[in-house]
């Protein structure tokens, strides 16, 4: 076994599959490619399930008896949320409903849920004064999004005789905008859908794919993009208003100021109390040092 936590033996395998979880996320979000940033996910993977497994150990020191009630509660609540009992099993990977079978770890998450809510109390209440220090000096977290006005013209294969006569054709409408063509009457003719305007409106991140926003909010307003190519098709689009992002009236967003400053509190509190679980633990990673 390569990680043993006050006598309690983590599985090989499970190790391996977090991490892959992790290294998985860092290969989606671009960070990393290949294996060079392997040792690190390795470790980040057991040092995720050693907090893990000294919470549920503190946990069950902590609360050795669950009632019957709390345990009702909570499964009526998990099927609450999935949408009903079927929808629940289903998303647990059971076909028909088995309470029994959950029993353990619906116990479990009992036992972790009064403990967390013990390790947070007593909640602060920020004060006004303290939201509004917050407020300026975080002033990035309360920004309205950005948003662009955009034309665009869209062709597909369609009827082409192939994708470099759709390249060609794309190419020569990108050189008449550049030189002063009307963008919206070059759209309006050569557009494979005539049903979308070339005037695509106002937009904020998010509202159209990826290929496609990320050329149009990296270009300057009276720009013409580049040739680029998404699902759809050939592209050209042009920026034609934008407004920057700015902050958000205090009073607007004083909830969400007040939510950020208890969920730090909270990781905060979290962080410290599982850090003083390690102290005390027992932590033996025998895996052989050449394999870190």
């Amino acid at each position: 076994m390569a990680l043993i936590i006050n006598g309690e033996q983590i599985d090989d395998e499970i190790i391996e599959e977090e991490f892959r979880q992790i290294k998985g996320h860092y290969e989606r979000t671009l960070q990393v490619a290949c294996c060079e940033r392997d040792p690190e996910f390795r470790n980040i993977a057991k040092d995720n399930l050693s907090s893990r497994a000294l919470l549920q150990q503190e946990s069950r020191k902590r609360f050795t008896e669950i009632s019957d009630e709390d345990i009702n509660e909570r499964l009526a609540k998990l099927i609450e949320q999935a949408g009903g009992e079927d929808q629940f099993y289903a998303s647990i990977g059971m076909p028909t409903k088995d309470e029994s079978a959950i029993r353990d770890n619906i116990i479990n998450g009992v036992r972790m849920d009064k403990m967390i809510t013990a390790v947070y109390a007593p909640e602060p209440e920020p004060s006004e004064s303290e939201m509004r220090i917050f407020y300026d000096e975080n002033i990035k977290l309360f920004l309205t999004d950005e948003e662009i006005r955009c034309s665009h013209i869209s062709v597909n294969l369609g009827s082409a005789q192939s994708r470099t006569e759709v390249y060609q054709l794309m190419r020569e409408l990108r050189t008449k905008a550049q030189g002063g063509a009307d963008f919206e009457a070059l759209g309006s003719e050569h557009n494979s859908s005539k049903d979308m305007t070339p005037d695509l409106g106002w937009f904020k991140r998010g509202d159209f794919m990826e290929e496609f926003e990320s050329i149009a909010f990296s270009m300057a307003v009276a720009e013409v993009s580049p040739v680029f190519t998404t699902q759809l098709g050939f592209h050209i689009c042009k920026v034609t208003d934008r407004k920057p992002a700015v902050p958000k009236p205090f009073e607007e967003v004083k909830d969400l100021v007040r939510h950020r400053l208890v969920e730090l509190y909270r990781d905060g509190k979290f962080n410290e109390f599982v850090d003083d679980l390690k102290k005390l633990a027992e932590i033996e990673d025998t895996e052989p040092e050449e394999q870190h």
